[in-house]
This record gives C-alpha cells, sequence and structure tokens, in this order.
C-alpha cells in the first residue's frame, strides 16, 4: 500500500477545503428534509430572514467540515479517526441541505466561507496534537453550542416556513447525537477560556454570515 508524503496529504487537504469552499455541495447521502414540504409564501423581508439565517448555518458547516477533518488528519487513534470522518460525512448532508435551501431562497453563502473553514481547520488540528481525549471536548463544545443556536433559529423562523424548519429540526438531532458519541469516546471538558473564545469565534461568525 502507498504511503503517502507529507506534500500529498497537504495537497490532498488543499483540494478538500477548495472543493467545500468554493464548489457546489455533494449530492447528500439523504434526502433534504425540506423535500417534503411546500415552500411557503414568504414576504421580501422574511426570505431575506431565512437566507440569513440560512447562511449562518451553512456557514457553521463549512466551519465543521474544517473541524473534523483537521481534527481526523492528526489523530493517534485509527478508530477516533474514523469517528470523526463519519460525523464529517453527516456533516456534509447538512452543508448540502443549507445550500439546496439558500439557492431555493434565491440566495448565495457566506463569502467569507474560506475564512471559516480555514479557521475551524487549524483550530482542530491543533486540538487534536494536544490530545484525543482534548480533541473530542471541542467536538461535545462545538455540537453543544450549534444545538443552541439552532434552536434559537428555529424559534425566530416564520411560523408557514415548514420546509426550513425540518431542516433545522434534522440537524438540531444529528449534532445532539455527535456530541453524545464524543462523550462516548471520552471527551474531557474544555477548561475555560476556551468554550468563551468558541463563543466570541461563532458570535462573530454569525453577525458576519448572516449578512455577507
Amino acid at each position: 500500500m502507498r504511503q503517502f508524503s507529507l506534500t500529498d496529504r497537504l495537497l490532498a487537504e488543499a483540494d478538500r477545503a477548495l472543493r467545500i469552499t468554493h464548489a457546489p455541495a455533494d449530492s447528500p447521502g439523504r434526502a433534504s428534509p425540506a423535500s417534503n414540504h411546500e415552500q411557503a409564501a414568504l414576504s421580501d423581508e422574511e426570505r431575506r430572514h431565512v437566507a440569513g439565517l440560512m447562511r449562518i448555518n451553512h456557514a457553521g458547516e463549512v466551519a465543521a467540515q474544517g473541524l473534523y477533518f483537521g481534527q481526523a488528519s492528526v489523530a493517534r487513534d485509527p478508530d477516533l479517526r474514523k469517528h470523526l470522518l463519519s460525523a464529517a460525512a453527516e456533516e456534509a448532508d447538512h452543508l448540502a441541505w443549507c445550500e439546496m435551501r439558500l439557492t431555493e431562497l434565491g440566495a448565495r453563502a457566506s463569502i467569507a466561507s474560506p475564512l471559516w473553514y480555514g479557521g475551524a481547520f487549524a483550530i482542530g488540528a491543533l486540538a487534536g496534537t494536544l490530545g484525543d481525549r482534548l480533541s473530542l471536548g471541542f467536538v461535545v463544545e462545538t455540537e453543544r453550542q450549534v444545538e443552541s443556536h439552532l434552536g434559537e433559529h428555529l424559534r425566530r423562523l416564520p411560523d408557514n416556513d415548514q420546509a426550513t424548519r425540518a431542516v433545522l429540526e434534522t440537524m438540531q438531532c444529528d449534532e445532539a447525537r455527535h456530541r453524545e458519541n464524543a462523550v462516548e469516546h471520552g471527551a474531557m471538558s474544555l477548561p475555560q477560556p476556551l468554550p468563551r473564545l468558541m463563543q466570541w469565534a461563532a458570535d462573530l461568525m454569525r453577525a458576519v454570515a448572516y449578512r455577507f
């Protein structure tokens, strides 16, 4: 079996980053939950608002891809690496669903997608080099924060937008499962100020991605 050099691995990761941040999302492994619902009649203001929320969620999924692939790139335990890549595959479904919904709303993804991916990949790789349990701790805290902001978005959606609601509810369930799986694999609790710094970074991403 061929042994890939460091240059090979770096080129593969660069190719993956470009495809995630610039190319259309791959076809999801699961059909979008929105496909079971008719498109709601939204006012222009409601459409812009929902598009802003979905742009945030798309940006979050870009960052999730970066985090998981960054962690997987340095994971010591083959089983942990497999777990991280499996979670990344489910997050890729989320990415595709968010992109589909943005297209349906006549909107685009965040122009800062490369920043969201690159920053998350660096955090994931750094956490992974410090140990698998700490790396999993980042997964737990990330998913906890994502669950929280998805809940906020569900409360802010127009009542008749069942298509977007179905997507966000399914994503929320998946994120909870990823968090629980990370705990089962031995995640450690992150010490302060790491959770606060992660929250600050997430708040910045949400503020930027809602508009841009």
